[in-house]
Order: structure tokens, then C-alpha cells, then sequence
């Protein structure tokens, strides 16, 4: 590049699935500086492709400086879902074949990392998903099948949902502020600094010492780098008090956005996917919505 660089390297994640395919993503980017000379990257911020990149890096023998506007605790990662499962990551019917494959072999190597960081020190831990359809399910064209070790049809009798369709699966659940907690941690045992600066266009960005970066702003990239394609998918979640009696997560069962993910810290209840929606405000109604309609899932149960 003329300005110097030797690669300027993008990891935006995917929207809906970022904590997910977050390990698998950043192995792709990090694949990218095979045979590259210099051994210093600049990461441009801490949500969790900036975190999982960085450490990444660093496992590979590179000298990392995150430059990032907010800490990890107040980027959009921190207040994620969390519940690992790659399927909301594309469009099926639109994405390559290429795609597919690549976004496999990223679901397969977050998977890994995630089973091998299990446990309350990365806030991950195992537990069981109940799917809720008044549809059938179909498993004609389901690339992931074999990253879930447990699988089940419910017949009516053995369950309590108001849906048709149960499937229960055992799936992971990641913590969101431990585990960038534990990723921040990490990367500064590893010798890694942070530098707080905002970035108004890609010549500042160009003007860092480091010979490599990696763009992990996500969907500021679009302003950054001029890339018109990336578009918002606003999600709004509603926070309530953990209940330890609830040890299980539910997806489904009205709109399809609906999901409960039960947590050590919250108990999260989600219901919205608004492509190129950039607000960041709460919306009342939607709000009353997604507590009404769980209330209605929720009703049978003793």
C-alpha cells in the first residue's frame, strides 16, 4: 500500500452471531498474515473480534496494540445474547457455496475454542435450548448438526411449551461480560496495551506505526473504510433479575425473533432483528411486546 502498510486486514464478524463464529472469524483473518515479515499488528477495537483477533495474533508470536474508542464493557459484544449457535450468520438461500464452506470451518474452530475454554473463568458453560415452531423442523440443509452433541424431537407430553414443534438441543451459553472480562485480562498478560482514540477516516487509520492492521470496528467500518455494504440489524433485549430455577433457553414460540437466554448474571429476553435500523434507543412498545409475548410462552408453567 502506498501509505506503508503491508495489509490492512477486515474482521467486521457477523451480525446476529458474532460471540459465535467470534474464535473461528479471527482464525480466518489471522490465516491472512501467513508469510508476512513483520510481527506487529494494530487492532481497531475491543468488542470481540477485536479481542479474539488480538489474542490470536499474540498466540502466533505478534506484538499487538488494540486502538479502540470504548472498552469491552461498553461495546455492543458486551450487552450480546450470547447463546452459541452460527445459523442467524447469512441467508441460506443467497450465500455461495464458497461461503458456506468457509463459514463451516469458522463455526467448527469457534466451537473447538469454546468447548476448551468451558467453565466460570471465560463464562461459558453448557445447557439445554428448546426450539419453539408451530413448523416442522427440517434438517435437509443443516451444515451444523454435527457441532451439537444432543438432539431431540419433544412429542406434546414432554414438554410445557404452547408450541407444535419442540426440538432440545445442548448447546453452549457464553457470558458476555466475563468472557471479554477474561479476554482483556489475557491479552494484557500477554503483553498487550490498549490505546483509547477515535478514528474519523481511513488516513488516521493509515497513520499508525504498526505495519498490519486489523479493522474490527464492525459496523463502523461502513463510515471508516467507505463500505456501503455493511448494514445495521438493530436487536432490542429486555434485563431482568437471574433466576437460578431456570436453567434452560428457549427460542421461538410467537415471533420468531423471540428468545430467553437464562444467565448467572441476567435474565435476557430478546424479540427484535431490524435490518438497517441505526438507532440505539430503547423502544417502549417493543419492550411491552417482547415481555408480553414470553409472558404468553411462559403462562402454562407451575
Amino acid at each position: 500500500m502506498s501509505s506503508g502498510k503491508s495489509a490492512s486486514i477486515h474482521n467486521y464478524g457477523h451480525g446476529g452471531a458474532g460471540i459465535t463464529l467470534s474464535w473461528g472469524s479471527s482464525a480466518l483473518a489471522v490465516r491472512e498474515t501467513l508469510g508476512m515479515e513483520h510481527r506487529e499488528a494494530a487492532v481497531i477495537g475491543s468488542g470481540v473480534m477485536g479481542l479474539t483477533s488480538a489474542r490470536l495474533l499474540q498466540d502466533a508470536g505478534w506484538k499487538v496494540t488494540i486502538y479502540t474508542r470504548d472498552m469491552a464493557r461498553h461495546t455492543t459484544s458486551n450487552v450480546a445474547g450470547g447463546e452459541w449457535g452460527p445459523y442467524s450468520a447469512h441467508d441460506p438461500d443467497v450465500s455461495s457455496n464458497a461461503f458456506k464452506s468457509q463459514l463451516q470451518f469458522a463455526a467448527k474452530i469457534s466451537h473447538h475454542a469454546f468447548t476448551n475454554l468451558g467453565g466460570p473463568d471465560y463464562g461459558i458453560h453448557w445447557t439445554e435450548l428448546y426450539t419453539l415452531s408451530d413448523q416442522p423442523f427440517s434438517d435437509s440443509d443443516d451444515q451444523f448438526a454435527d457441532l451439537y452433541p444432543y438432539k431431540k424431537d419433544l412429542s406434546p407430553d414432554e414438554h410445557p411449551f404452547p408450541s407444535r414443534y419442540v426440538r432440545s438441543v445442548l448447546t453452549m451459553m457464553v457470558e458476555p461480560a466475563t468472557f471479554l472480562r477474561r479476554l482483556t485480562e489475557s491479552f494484557l498478560q500477554a503483553g498487550g496495551k490498549f490505546v483509547i482514540r477515535t478514528f474519523d477516516d481511513k488516513t488516521e487509520l493509515l497513520s499508525l506505526a504498526e505495519p498490519v492492521i486489523f479493522n474490527c470496528t464492525g459496523l463502523g467500518a461502513g463510515k471508516l473504510f467507505g463500505d456501503e455494504e455493511i448494514t445495521p440489524a438493530k436487536g432490542q433485549l429486555v434485563f431482568m433479575p437471574p433466576d437460578p430455577a431456570v436453567d434452560y433457553l428457549t427460542i421461538g414460540g410467537g415471533n420468531s425473533n423471540l428468545y430467553m437466554f437464562s444467565r448467572s448474571d441476567v435474565l435476557l429476553l430478546g424479540g427484535t432483528f431490524k435490518i438497517g435500523d441505526y438507532t440505539t434507543h430503547a423502544e417502549p412498545a417493543e419492550t411491552a411486546r417482547i415481555v408480553a409475548e414470553h409472558q404468553r410462552i411462559f403462562s402454562g408453567f407451575d
